[in-house]
Parts: structure tokens; sequence; C-alpha cells
């Protein structure tokens, strides 16, 4: 078993709003959330009365402790008002993809039993379908303006009292985000006040963002990797959260020069931008201080490039996943330097983790071998909605959650996560890990981007199949040109067998490849 260098954290006995906001005095008129397009900027002070406004309005309409509120909406400023708002009033908080077609967001809807919604006036046409196709919902709110429907700007004007609600933070679930789906049907993730807030706490000793330190927001807060790191993390310490709704690269590089941000999390994709794109050059990014990826592999050559051009430390690494609120593992800062490549980091406070074996799960597996990766601590989920047989399958009677994913840790307790159980090419006997692949095609100068899965070969087996997005200026790049190159660099039993180019790889908005949708289309 393997546990923590850090000093264990006490469970924080706090709601989540206490647990993020609960400094907003101390930290007064600083600037907590900075729209990265226009600049309105809100106060730790606006941010903690808004929301506290915001929840006595909504106890006002009728939300109750125990009724499930949908946040459908792309990052903005109001959206950790209208989070906080609502785990104040009681609710627990399904957050919703804001590109999610109504069919989906409906399903999402009747698995969750919500019966409000939060959304943007450019998103209500959705949100109204979703809300017919759902039944059940009992009020349409929009965080900005919309006839016919009630604003959050309208609620800061309430004169109704503030709700006291008694939340048993061990029990009580304060979000509710759904499983992204990449290798099955998205799941309602059950996660506590407790379990979230904890998580925190225990990230804090490898990660500070206090006040004067600037994050950039560009990965979505509906995302647990956003919602934490991205929103609650610099909250709870008084740094100040510039908030973008999409990635395009060049807003993206603009709020980085302007607003002289800090530090940036993000998902690989990014960090490819960062390191290839002919456009970083134009920009001032001297601000920066360290850069931190996130939700996918990250190869080590990718963000040894990505930081020799920005001029930082080695890009360091996280890991984790929703069911675990969601961080386990993380490069520190001060440790960035001399983290080996390739790395998602050590163990986080109060956390502990085996690797057991593939072929024999109840065999655990030393230094240097690969095998799933178990997680154990105060932030596993509290389980998945309504599919008990699930939350069994995933975690176990010993409290170990089943990750699913395949790494080693090296005698230094730095982990290296390798693929996903699932995703694992069955090649002759062999294990093919579809990331190294994918790692190995973004090094190929006409490559912009890549996925493998595996497909059904001859005699039984799978054979690697690579999905290439051509660069701009690589359209003469052949299936053979990237067989070969590929061929060249790997064992035989890793080779690509089948190439098919695409205009873009398909992924989910934390930057995971949706291996699934390639999988539904070969």
């Amino acid at each position: 078993m393997f546990r923590s260098e850090y000093a264990d954290v006490p469970a924080l006995e706090l709601p989540i709003h206490e647990a993020v906001l609960g400094r907003a005095a101390e930290f007064g008129d600083a600037p907590a959330l900075i729209d990265g397009t226009d600049g309105t900027t809100l106060s730790y002070e606006q941010v903690d009365r808004f929301h506290r406004r915001i929840a006595a309005a909504l106890a006002e309409a009728g939300v109750r402790k125990g009724d499930v509120l949908a946040l459908h909406s792309p990052n903005t400023i109001a959206f950790p008002t209208a989070f906080h708002a609502a785990t104040r009033a009681g609710a627990c908080v399904t957050t919703v993809h804001p590109l999610a077609t109504p069919e989906e967001f409906a399903k999402q809807l009747k698995d969750s039993a919500a019966r409000w919604i939060v959304t943007v006036s450019p998103l209500l046409q959705a949100a109204r379908r979703a809300a017919e196709l759902a039944g059940g919902i009992e009020e349409i709110f929009v965080c900005d303006s919309a006839p016919g429907h009630r604003s959050l700007i309208d609620m800061l004007a309430s004169t109704a009292p503030e709700p006291d609600v008694r939340i048993d933070p061990a029990e009580d679930v304060a979000a509710l985000p759904y499983s992204s789906g990449t290798t099955g049907i998205p799941k309602g993730v059950m996660l506590t006040h407790r379990q979230i807030a904890t998580n925190l706490a225990q990230l804090e000793p490898a990660i500070t963002a206090g006040p004067g330190e600037r994050i950039l927001a560009v990965l979505p807060f509906f995302h647990i990797y956003g919602l934490t790191a991205l929103m609650n993390a610099p909250l709870r310490q008084g740094a100040t959260v510039v908030v973008l709704p999409r990635f395009d690269l060049e807003t993206f590089l603009a709020a980085i020069q302007n607003h002289r941000i800090t530090g940036l999390y993000v998902a690989p994709p990014i960090v490819l931008a960062l390191a290839k794109h002919p456009l970083v050059a134009q920009y001032d990014l001297s601000s920066l201080k360290y850069v931190l990826s996130a939700a996918a592999p990250l190869d080590a050559q990718l963000a040894a490039a990505c930081s020799r051009r920005l001029g930082l430390p080695p890009v360091g690494q996280a890991y984790g996943m929703t069911e675990l609120s969601p961080g386990t593992h993380v490069v520190p800062l001060d440790s960035m330097h001399r983290a080996p490549a390739g790395t998602v980091g050590r163990l986080i406070a109060g956390t502990e983790m085996r690797i057991v074996s593939l072929d024999d799960p109840g065999k655990d597996l030393g230094t240097g071998e690969p095998g799933q990766i178990l997680i154990r601590g105060p932030q596993v989920m509290k389980g998945y909605l309504g599919r008990p047989d699930a939350t069994a399958e995933m975690i176990d009677p010993e409290g170990w959650l089943h990750t699913g994913d395949v790494g080693h840790v090296d005698e230094d307790g730095w982990l290296f996560v390798v693929d996903r159980v699932k995703e694992l090419i069955k090649y002759k006997g062999f294990q093919v890990a579809p990331a190294e692949l994918e790692a190995l095609l973004l090094t190929h100068p006409g490559i912009a981007d890549a996925a493998v899965i595996g497909v059904p070969g001859d005699q039984g087996t799978e054979i690697p199949r690579a999905y290439v997005v051509r660069q701009p200026e690589s359209d003469e790049l052949s299936e053979g040109e990237v067989m070969m190159y590929v061929a060249e660099r790997v064992a035989p039993y890793k080779r690509i067998r089948q190439v098919t180019f695409i205009d873009a790889v398909p992924r989910a908005a934390s930057g995971k490849i949706l291996r699934r949708q390639l999988r539904e289309h070969s």
C-alpha cells in the first residue's frame, strides 16, 4: 500500500459554500471573479453578498433541502454565485454540459429528478425543450435576462430572509456531476459537501493559489476538474479567477497577457496549442509562473516542448476522476523542476493507493510494476445515483475505489498512468496502450491531433487503428507514412495497422478523447 507523505488532513465538516466563501469578508474588496472578455469584476464581498441574496430568493421560490437544481451554463462570473446560492438554499447541483442536446439534457434531468434549472438566455430554447421532455421542472431561471423568466440579477434585490438550512456535510450531496461517458452511459456521481470540501483541503499543501495570484478559468466549471481547480480552490484561498466562456486560442492568449495570469490549469489539447501554434509567439505570457495539466494523459515530450517554449518550469500534471471529487495526485508547485518526466504526481494528503495485478486483482504490486490503480480516502464518492450495482462494482467493501486506470509507481512515490484498463488494446497476447501511440503520433510535424483505438483483427485479436488530423500544410500525408513513422519507433506488436484521416478528434469538454464515438463509427 502506498500512502501520502503529507500529514493527514482532517475531514472538512462544512457545507461547500462555507468551505469556499468562509473567508470572503477577510478578502473583502479584492477581485474574486473577472470576466475575461469584457472585464466585469466581482469582489469577494460582492460574491458573498450576491450568493446569499440569490439563496434567499431561491428559497422564497420554493427550493428546499434535497431538491436538485440543474446548472446549465458556460463559464461566466455568475456560475460560482449560482452554484453556491443553490447549495446554501439546501439544493444539490447537477451540472449540465452547455452543448448538451435537449434530449441529452432531459435524460440528466429525469435521472437526477431535478426540479429547477438555472441557464443563460442563449441556451434557453434547449433548456425549455429539455424541461418539456423530462417533466417535473418547477421553474427555469436565467443568469442574465429573458422575457418570462426570473433572473438571478433581479434576485439580488430579494428581501426574503436568508435560508437557514441544516446541512449534514457527511451525508448531504452537494454536487451531482455526470461521469463523462467515455466508456459507457453517463452516471450521476454523488459528491457530498464533506467530500468536495475535504478534497480542497487535501490539495492545498501541494497547490497554493492565494491573494495576488490570477488563475485563468477556461476549462468548464460544469466538469469536476473546472469546478474544483478553477472555481472553488482559488476562491477558497483568495486568488482571482479570470473567466472565459470557451477556449479560443487568441482570446485565451490575450487574457493571459492582459490580465497578467500567473497560473494555468489546462488539458492536453491546450498544452499542444501552447507548444506548437505560431500565434503563441505574438503574446506576452511572461506573467505565467506554472502550467498544470490534467483530465487526460499528457505526453512527456509534449510537456517539455511547451515548457521550453514558454520558458517555464516543466508542465506539471495532476490525476483524479469525477468519482474522487476529483483529486488524488498532483505534481506540487515547488517540485515541478525535480519531478520525473511524464509523472502525474504524488499522493495528496490523506490518500492511500494500491496497484493491483491486471491478471490477479487480489495481488498487490510493488514499485515499477504496472497494474490497476486503487484509491482510498475521504474524497471517494458516496456512490452513483440510483445505481447500487455500479457503485459496488466501483468501490469494494474495504472502501477501495477501482479506477480502471493502469499505472506504476517509482521508488520516490511518483505515479505514472499508462492507460485505461478497458482501453488497452490486446494484440496477440500483448497489451498496447493507446496513449503511448497517440503521444508518438503527435511528435510528427504533419500531425495536428491523433487518437488510437483497438478494432477487431484476424484470429480474434485487436489491432491499433489511428485517427489522424493533418496539419493544414500537410495535405499529402499518407496512411503509409503514418504507419512507417510509428513502426520505426516502437516494438513490432505496437505498430499502427490502420489509419483513418479525420477533421477533428472527438473530445469531452475536459479534453478526454471520446473513444466510444470513434468505436461507433469504426
